[in-house]
């Protein structure tokens, strides 16, 4: 069985446009459709395999730790807010390297975390892109996830 077709990383509803650079950022988005071409009806769109690995590595990194604590889920999320509103510096940046880790480390479809580079983005100075490299469980081929991050809440408008 090959990596793109593994049952085992599960399936979910479509909740993010973007799965390559995760630059949809909204929240309260309505959710994906995709036409039946057998009857001509719509039904909401699912990912499945990578596509949804890669999904919930990025709504983990967009949630904020402990926003699902009420639901049960207290550790569920990223630390990557704290750094709005600090400078870009290389303190920072390491912080973003430091939480990424943990993120994908508390998901249990990553069998480990190959790397996580964070740079300054080369036209945005308040963007840092963080690019990780992670081998998924049951898989043997790795899987590569950029997150555009905003130290500025307005450069994510």
């Amino acid at each position: 069985m090959t990596d793109a077709a593994e049952p085992r990383w599960g399936s979910d509803l479509r909740l993010l446009d973007d799965l390559r650079l995760a630059d949809d950022r909204g929240r309260g988005s309505d959710l994906f459709t995709v036409r039946r071409p057998q009857t001509g009806q719509d039904d909401l769109e699912t990912l499945s395999a990578l596509d949804n690995l890669r999904q919930a590595l990025l709504l983990r990194f967009l949630t904020e730790q402990g926003e699902l604590a009420l639901f049960g889920h207290p550790d569920y999320g990223s630390r990557l807010h704290e750094l709005v509103g600090q400078p870009n510096t290389e303190s920072t940046r390491n912080r973003a390297k430091m939480f990424t880790l943990l993120a994908l480390t508390a998901e249990p479809r990553v069998a480990r975390v190959l790397s996580v580079d964070v740079a300054t983005h080369p036209r945005q100075r308040w963007r840092i892109d963080i690019t990780a490299r992670l081998l998924p469980v049951h898989g043997d081929t790795p899987l590569n996830l950029v997150f555009p991050f905003f130290l500025d809440r307005t450069g994510a408008a």
